[in-house]
């Protein structure tokens, strides 16, 4: 008797013990344990906001994983993360998904960041109009020659981060309209061999989020990396200096450089744990000046309009 009555007084612990388990939370705000998909172009400027929210709040964790933008929904999916951090919002069919699961997204907007698109030092052709940018891509233009019969410059080597990346999305859904790009783009897997390979290559042009371009030598996040040639980019047919614009905050910020976009905090979190407490880090004061000091513009915070213009 007493026997069976051990038995099942271990049972009853044992239940309640992993009733615990699957029920605790074991993660607040501002500790716990985490993994979280960040889309790579974005790395630079995540990478310094951990540094910091670490060191904030020591006994937090968050181990961000760098992906191309179509695999962050996969990810969520397969509850791997319970927050990405994207250019792209879910679309409706996605939400409802979620709803399903009696999970409600949340999306904060943290950055309003840009694509840059990267010349060789040695290229003269670096100040161009969206339409031919757009030609480019779909491969109406296919030589240097064609965009200027001095150019010494062969056919045209087009290369992105990566094919299934959030630039290569923005640049066929936002500056070719839908259009299908030319299959003579070549992608590569990293912003940084976008950067290595331009600066490498004098007739390739490259595309890439602007945090990986600024010059971080440069405290007033002023100038671009002195290996490769930030194009200048016109919404005018007649592209010249005088109405051309590179990715600087102040032309990003009041809408004169015309390839920008959201960067927004995707959130499935279902209890006010790490990923919110993250979230409101990105968000706040503290949060805000770091993605000041990265070139892009900040969501949230004032920014401090400085034109700059560099003499060609």
């Amino acid at each position: 008797m007493l026997n069976r009555i051990g038995l099942l007084i271990f049972f009853i612990s044992l239940f309640s013990c992993s009733s615990k388990k699957n029920n605790e939370v074991i993660d607040t705000p501002t500790s716990g344990k985490i993994k979280i998909a960040v889309d790579e172009s974005f790395r630079p400027l995540i990478e310094a906001e951990l540094q910091v929210f670490h060191g904030i709040y020591p006994e937090a964790e968050i181990d961000p994983v760098y992906l191309p933008e179509n695999k962050l929904f996969e990810q969520v999916v397969k509850d791997s993360v319970r927050l990405i951090i994207s250019s792209k919002l879910f679309t409706e069919k996605e939400k409802q998904f979620f709803y399903n699961k009696n999970l409600y997204p949340k999306e904060v907007a943290i950055a309003k960041d840009a694509i840059a698109v990267l010349v060789n030092r040695d290229n003269p052709d670096s100040i161009l109009s969206v339409d031919q940018i757009k030609q480019m891509l779909t491969g109406k233009i296919a030589s240097w020659k064609e965009l200027n019969s001095k150019s010494k410059l062969g056919d045209i080597q087009i290369v992105f981060d990566n094919k299934n990346s959030g630039t290569v999305r923005y640049a066929r859904d936002t500056i070719c309209k839908g259009e299908i790009l030319s299959d003579l783009i070549t992608a590569l897997d990293l912003n940084t061999e976008v950067v290595d390979y331009v600066s490498k290559n004098k007739s390739s042009i490259g595309f890439i989020g602007a945090a990986w371009v600024s010059d971080r030598n440069d405290s007033t996040q002023m100038s671009f990396l002195k290996k490769i040639r930030v194009v200048n980019i016109s919404s005018q047919s007649n592209a010249s200096y005088d109405n051309s614009y590179q990715p600087y905050q102040a032309y990003v910020y009041n809408g004169s450089y015309p390839f920008t976009r959201m960067m927004y905090t995707i959130s499935t979190d279902p209890h006010n744990g790490l990923p919110s407490g993250f979230v409101s880090f990105l968000a706040s004061d503290k949060g805000q000046r770091i993605v000041l000091k990265f070139g892009i513009v900040p969501a949230t915070a004032p920014t401090r309009v400085v034109q700059v213009r560099e003499n060609y």
